[in-house]
């Protein structure tokens, strides 16, 4: 007879570790407290738990487990930039990166194994699709950082491999963890969740979650997004700038943070600066503007800065607030478009490294 798996306690949200350990007969206090060894204080051993009675360990010890990803290579970057390469039980290989900046701590977390949305300037997508992370492998990522940094990081974003809106309902949770009192009390305004616009899951999100957002947008019309980012082909301008506007509806003071990658000759004119000022109006907004980093097999090239800064300009005098990314950890490929991941590719039966864009909000 086979035994029953494991429940994992790492991706339970709060009212679900209360709902479990109530299921084992015990206190919903007791699934808090375990909650808060767990992620507070970064505790993996149930004997270690001096506040859980011994018997309910002893239950936790034959029923229960805490896992996370192992790391599996750590590379420091000239700049301060750190990636973690992890990897999952099953084998795959996904990676984390640690930006810091003045007094905050970035950390970009990835909700999938590779992409299947086919972005044609993304060497993810390019590479094809294996899997949904799973909640605890997601906020895995955030723990496994706040134990490296010594503390728990300022921002989180969603930017890592993948798109988190197609793994909404792994990704929720896992963010909803990073906001938990007993957990990081990280602000909902310092989680992003960066999206190429699934346009029915960011509605749903909407009721799910109020957590920063952050779109990947590339180009200001129909026909040029269609080439950049094909799941535009389905949910196109029309429909997805509603679904922002109405997501940010509640609260005046919020923005939505357009990404578009400078793409030399492709979407970086003066003409489509204006597109996108069109585009966006009435959409309090903030544009982050990505030099585009080649990777191989790419007929893309990167904008002049001259060209960028221009850009920038032609937003800035029509009201908009751009930035200009900077570049971070170049030197040791993680920067936007270079990281690599492992991936067993199911869609196309082969193992593929990946170089996965990585779109940090500055």
């Amino acid at each position: 007879m086979t035994e029953a798996p494991k429940t994992n306690l790492v991706g339970l949200t709060k009212s679900a570790i209360e709902a479990y350990f109530v299921g084992l007969g015990a206190k919903a206090f007791h699934g808090r407290n375990v909650l808060k060894w767990i992620h507070k204080h970064g505790v993996i051993d149930f004997d270690a738990m001096t506040d859980v009675p011994q018997k309910l360990r002893d239950q936790l010890k034959q029923q229960a487990e805490i896992v996370v990803p192992k790391i599996a290579l750590v590379q420091p970057a000239r700049d301060g930039t750190t990636k973690w390469v992890l990897e999952l039980a099953d084998g795959q290989h996904i990676e984390t990166v640690h930006i810091p900046e003045d007094n905050r701590d970035t950390i970009c977390v990835s909700s999938q194994v590779g992409c299947a949305l086919d972005c044609s300037f993304c060497s993810t997508a390019q590479q094809g699709f294996n899997r949904n992370l799973t909640t605890d492998e997601i906020i895995g990522q955030v723990w496994l950082a706040t134990r490296e940094l010594g503390r728990i990081p300022t921002n989180v974003v969603m930017m890592g491999m993948g798109e988190p809106l197609a793994n909404i309902d792994n990704v929720v949770p896992a963010m909803d963890l990073m906001q938990e009192d007993l957990a990081y009390m990280i602000s909902k305004a310092r989680v992003t969740l960066s999206t190429s616009g699934i346009v029915p899951a960011l509605n749903r999100l909407r009721d799910l979650s109020d957590v920063s957002l952050a779109v990947s947008l590339h180009a200001p019309d129909n026909e040029l997004r269609d080439q950049l980012v094909p799941i535009n082909r389905k949910y196109p301008l029309e429909q997805l700038i509603p679904a922002c506007k109405n997501f940010i509806s509640s609260d005046k003071r919020r923005k939505i943070t357009w990404e578009y990658v400078m793409l030399d000759g492709v979407n970086d004119s003066i003409s489509h600066a204006k597109a996108l000022i069109r585009l966006l109006q009435g959409v309090p907004s903030k544009v982050n503007l990505i030099p585009f980093n080649p990777f191989p097999g790419s007929d893309y090239r990167t904008s002049p800065e001259e060209r960028v800064e221009a850009f920038r300009q032609r937003l800035k005098r029509a009201g908009i607030i751009a930035t200009t990314r900077k570049t971070r950890g170049e030197d040791i490929d993680a920067a936007c478009g270079q990281l690599v991941g492992k991936v067993r590719d199911r869609s196309r039966r082969q193992f593929k490294r990946i170089p996965v864009v990585q779109e940090h909000v500055q």
